[in-house]
């Protein structure tokens, strides 16, 4: 063949696979890649029309990540994220000492000695506690990014108080639960300093460090200092109610795929224990009993949008769109062509019936069609909806096993001494619990 139609041929050919890419990049074409343990769900290519990030060349991952792991802001979400991409860079997350449960001896005021030492020194860290900046800087390695969650206090309120009803006296001395009951007199029933009294009054206020008992009218200062102190530690303070565009900004800050914040919806109450909507009457006895909580989440709520415009509001709507879309097939692949979260006594596979804080709480989650099985699509499936409990205690075993067989070094000694005797477990030392 003569050298010039070869070379108008080729042309075509390059023409065409730049029209190609354009078309993928556009489109919600479903990939499926399998790369080690990790699946690739949406397109690689991201819509021309979004810029891409601002680094060049590209900024590789970021592998250290403390979140606050606030109360019923779709944590336990944010929280399975971390712990999935952990698994796959083969990262330590910090976990808690057995003696602290599954969060680190909340509600006392976090120490570095609440964690597990099989769990240190770590990349990540996501379990509940109360935020102490000197004890997390300590633990954590320079670098670090801290990201948090707030929620409307309203909405939240709610959930803490059916969710903690039988744990929390305040809300317990209420008659017949009610929630309007407790916001016609909050007074009446809440004690400040007793045990679980944080669930009862400025519950983002209190994991954040700060005094729960604050007025922001009667001390604006002290709101303004709080707001400055948060500010200064926490690179991202996402928004529940905007949870996948508080992902895109997740991922953006961290260099991160979309396919590493891809996730399923964990510890949902089933629709008859919540309000479907809380009353317009509640919801503002509920920011007005609760105002130190409804003056953080104003700002920030403000903050997160102005920091949407500058990364480009349209860019960001795309990719939390691209990204619904890639959840929807993710979830249909995994848990059957129409997913849908059922209660913990219709669901088989044991790792993931999630714990159910009482009789009155139905928690909800998911279970795989066929098993759990073995492939590494079907691992991948059963972490995407692994409740809290039972993924750090998965986590805490395979960390203490990959500590077990790692090499130890051994001094060369002419006469070396008897190995020492093992030593107990010493308790924890009990502390103050804070304002």
């Amino acid at each position: 063949m003569p050298i010039l139609p070869r070379l108008q041929q080729a042309t075509k050919m390059m023409s065409r696979r730049k029209i190609l890419l354009l078309v993928l990049g556009c489109s919600t074409v479903s990939l499926l890649i399998h790369q080690g343990a990790q699946l690739s769900w949406y397109p690689r290519l991201f819509p021309l029309s979004c810029p891409p990030l601002q680094d060049s060349p590209p900024r590789p991952k970021h592998l250290t990540v403390a979140f606050l792991k606030t109360h019923k802001t779709a944590g336990t979400t944010v929280q399975n994220i971390l712990f999935r991409f952990a698994e796959r860079h083969n990262l330590t997350v910090a976990l808690p000492h057995p003696r602290c449960e599954h969060q680190f001896c909340y509600p006392r005021n976090f120490s570095a000695r609440f964690v597990h030492p099989a769990t240190r020194p770590p990349h990540v860290l996501a379990s509940h506690l109360r935020f102490d900046r000197a004890e997390l800087e300590g633990l954590m390695p320079p670098g670090t990014v801290y990201v948090t969650i707030l929620r409307e206090p309203a909405a939240m309120f709610e959930s803490l108080f059916t969710y903690y009803n039988q744990y929390c006296p305040a809300f317990r001395r209420v008659p017949n639960a009610s929630l309007e009951a407790f916001l016609r007199a909050p007074e009446a029933y809440y004690r400040a300093g007793e045990h679980f009294a944080m669930f009862a009054h400025n519950t983002l206020a209190y994991d954040l460090g700060g005094d729960p008992e604050r007025s922001p009218r009667a001390d604006p200062a002290y709101l303004a200092g709080l707001i400055r102190r948060v500010e200064e530690v926490f690179s991202l303070v996402m928004i529940a109610e905007y949870f996948d565009e508080s992902l895109v900004l997740l991922r953006r800050l961290l260099a991160w795929d979309l396919d590493d914040v891809l996730y399923a919806k964990l510890n949902a109450r089933a629709a008859g224990s919540r309000l479907a909507a809380v009353p317009e009457a509640l919801a503002r006895a509920a920011r007005a009993w609760n105002a130190l909580d409804a003056a953080l989440y104003a700002h920030f709520n403000a903050s997160f949008w102005r920091r949407v415009a500058r990364a480009g509001r349209a860019c960001v709507e795309r990719e939390a769109r691209e990204l619904r879309a890639a959840r929807e097939r993710l979830l249909r692949r995994c848990f059957g062509d129409e997913p849908a979260l059922r209660p913990a006594a219709q669901i088989r596979t044991k790792q993931l019936q999630p714990w159910q804080p009482s009789r009155n709480v139905d928690i909800m989650g998911y279970d795989l069609p066929g098993g759990s099985g073995a492939s590494p699509a079907s691992e991948a499936c059963l972490k995407l909806a692994m409740p809290e409990v039972q993924y750090s205690s998965y986590l805490l075993r395979k960390q203490k096993r990959r500590l077990a067989a790692r090499p130890r070094p051994q001094p060369v000694l002419d006469n070396p001494p008897p190995p020492p005797p093992p030593r107990p477990i010493r308790a924890l030392p009990r502390g103050p619990q804070g304002p």
